[in-house]
């Protein structure tokens, strides 16, 4: 199974979000972790490779499963670990081979273009205290199918 961990940066009121070419659709810079390596040390990698800055009190905010169906059947699934930092170090790149990135304010994230699941999974990163879990069902065209959600906080 596919592991891919994301990062969504938070600073005066605005989140650092990329903007992919293929679809236009907003998304929190990720990628795919490397063999060995932790959920963290992947999110934070992929952060500054694909924003050119370094994530400050990162943590963890979401653990989701993302199925793609065909007809009902399963034909795709991997896990995605969201986390979160309150700041970043340096200045992020304008534009990168993964699309282009710039700070929208947080209430963009309700209207912005992108998989409805990343809308659930970042307005809860950015906006809500605990961790969220949850099930992504998808067409092969990422149109949302079923979503289910689970939240635990600690106290």
């Amino acid at each position: 199974m596919q592991r891919i961990a994301n990062l969504i940066a938070v600073k005066d009121g605005q989140v650092l979000l990329l903007q992919k070419p293929r679809r236009g659709w907003y998304v929190a810079p990720g990628g795919k972790m490397e063999s060995g390596e932790s959920i963290y040390e992947a999110a934070l990698r992929e952060f500054q490779e694909e924003t050119n800055v370094i994530p400050l009190k990162a943590h963890l905010k979401g653990v989701y499963t993302m199925v793609i169906k065909e007809e009902n059947v399963k034909v795709d699934e991997w896990m995605l670990y969201t986390f979160v930092a309150k700041d970043i170090e340096g200045v992020p790149f304008e534009e990168t081979r993964e699309g282009k990135l710039a700070w929208h304010p947080i209430e963009d994230l309700k209207h912005l273009p992108m998989a409805e699941g990343d809308r659930t999974n970042l307005q809860f990163a950015v906006s809500q205290s605990g961790i969220q879990y949850g099930t992504f069902e998808y067409t092969k065209d990422f149109e949302l199918l079923h979503e289910k959600i689970q939240i635990s906080i600690e106290q």
